[in-house]
């Protein structure tokens, strides 16, 4: 029977050495007054300590003085098994200086692996993974040079068949933020963006005999609509209300407690942008590479758009006509409308569906999307693109490898260099005022996020857009297939690659 309870009296439930899974995406929907609870404990008593901090997405907040960066900071946690760390800003620091274990895994394979605790089973298989940095054959999960835990990921066969086995520890402790609780302890999400894993995780925290702690906006007597119901009360321990301080009405877009047709999104979009955007850069070339991606476009596609340059494939399928004929999709489970961008990721503006995390992935580790835009850190010679791990730095893989593991049409949204790089763009007549210091077309990437030969056996189309060119993954490797007006063939492409590419005779 669950329970009301102060912050501090439920962090009260928390022991050395437990798993704590959190169900935050990114820097959405966090249980932020309890973090702050545990962190008080914690240096009042020195306890808890020794914990394992879980997420398939993240729980940052975007401040390193927020959420569960303070006793990350001082100590409290000697693990972290994450999908992406971008929202967790001294966290993702911390990492590099071996301060404690972390381990990134495919944000889609965490997800299924909580699913299957839920379930009684260890672990979940998987193919994706294979072949890119977390296969044991190549990396491992492992960021750090003290993370060197075998058993999150193993490499079997079955049936004649590969698949990566991901497997995490027990989970014990749930960290919750939901909506309202009503009197039979029920938990309803309704003014929250996302479900996430909350379900998932809930059930298998109970499954492993550990405590589910949920903080709501407020308690209600009446009990919610069944169907609204994410989490039965029946899973509840300890129930903890802490009243929301209040937002602008541009969040209110994001819950869907009304409709917002289409005419509607990019006001609703333009609403939440200064008080979401954690940059606000004008880019002449992600302009130019969002307006030829854009083309890839077609009718009744299921599409998703990931974050940064990619970002502007939906401002030219607007202008293209073909926005409100495809369907958009982000990793947290919403379906249909708009996806929010920025600090506010993972959110979407007028959504048809959101549904739990597990089932998103579901239908992205099947093949289930028509084409995907991605971004990407460096491509090498065969086509392997690195996405989550730049020279002294990292943010994570996320959902990046789930989404291109199977999709049909994999287009890579990237510039041909960067540090430096100026380009003009005068009616589609595209001048290199300046090159960068940094390529972003290498011999071998540093970390592989992406694998040329995989996409190929899965008989993928790849293609690689530039403010300057595109590039399509062939079995003899990158072949250019386009080159963009005012561009010089040898000067600005050719001869500033590291190794030879094939060229479509039509530019020759």
């Amino acid at each position: 029977m669950y329970q009301i309870m102060t912050a501090d009296e439920a962090m009260d439930l928390i022991n050395d050495g437990d798993v704590i899974a959190l169900n935050s995406f990114l820097g959405i929907d966090i249980p932020i007054e309890l973090h702050e609870a545990l962190y008080k404990r914690y240096q009042r008593t020195g306890s808890p300590k020794h914990l394992t901090a879980i997420s398939s997405a993240g729980f940052g907040a975007w401040d390193e003085n927020k959420a569960a960066e303070g006793y990350i900071r001082d100590g409290a946690v000697d693990k972290v098994i994450c999908g992406h760390f971008g929202a967790m800003y001294s966290t993702k620091k911390l990492v590099l200086e071996d301060r404690f274990e972390a381990y990134n895994l495919p944000l889609g394979c965490i997800s299924h692996a909580i699913r299957a605790q839920a379930g009684g089973l260890p672990g979940a298989l998987s193919k994706v993974g294979l072949d890119i940095f977390v296969d044991p054959r190549l990396e491992g999960p492992g960021i750090n040079n003290i993370s060197k835990d075998d058993s999150l990921v193993k490499y079997v066969e079955l049936d004649g068949e590969e698949f990566l086995y991901y497997k995490l520890p027990l989970i014990n402790v749930a960290i919750i933020k939901g909506t309202a609780a009503d009197r039979k302890g029920n938990i309803s999400f309704e003014d929250l963006f996302t479900a996430g894993d909350a379900l998932s995780i809930c059930q298998a925290v109970k499954a492993n005999g550990g405590k589910v702690i949920v903080q709501v906006d407020r308690l209600v007597a009446r009990p919610s609509r069944p169907h609204n119901t994410i989490i039965p009360g029946c899973l509840v321990d300890a129930i903890v209300e802490i009243p929301p301080e209040p937002r602008h009405a541009s969040y209110e877009s994001l819950t869907g407690s009304f409709e917002i047709p289409y005419s509607q999104w990019q006001d609703w979009a333009e609403m939440l942008s200064g008080r979401t955007k954690t940059k606000n850069v004008v880019n002449t070339s992600a302009e130019i590479i969002g307006r030829r991606a854009a083309l890839e476009l077609k009718p009744d596609d299921i599409v998703n758009i990931g974050v940064g340059i990619p970002e502007t494939v939906s401002k030219y399928a607007r202008e293209n006509g073909i926005l409100d004929k495809i369907t958009l999709t982000v990793e947290s489970g919403g379906v249909g409308g708009f996806p929010a961008s920025g600090k506010v990721f993972g959110a979407v503006i007028g959504a048809d569906s959101i549904y739990d995390m597990a089932n998103q992935f579901d239908l992205y580790n099947n093949g289930g999307l028509d084409i995907c835009f991605m971004g990407g850190i460096e491509v090498d010679r065969f086509g392997n693109v690195n996405a989550h791990k730049g020279p002294g730095a990292f943010a994570g893989v996320g959902g990046f490898a789930n989404i291109t593991a199977k999709t049909a049409t994999v287009v890579f949204c990237l510039t041909f260099d960067t540090e430096g790089l100026a380009v003009e763009d005068n009616d589609g007549i595209v001048t290199i005022k300046n090159e960068g210091s940094i390529p972003k077309f290498v011999n071998d990437v540093r970390s592989i996020s992406f694998s040329g030969k995989r996409a190929l056996a899965n008989r993928q189309r790849v293609i690689y857009v530039t403010e300057r060119c595109v590039f399509e993954l062939t079995e003899k490797g990158l072949k250019l297939i386009e080159v963009y007006p005012g561009i010089d063939l040898e000067h600005d492409i050719l001869n500033k690659l590291p190794f030879k590419v094939e060229v479509d005779e039509r530019l020759r």
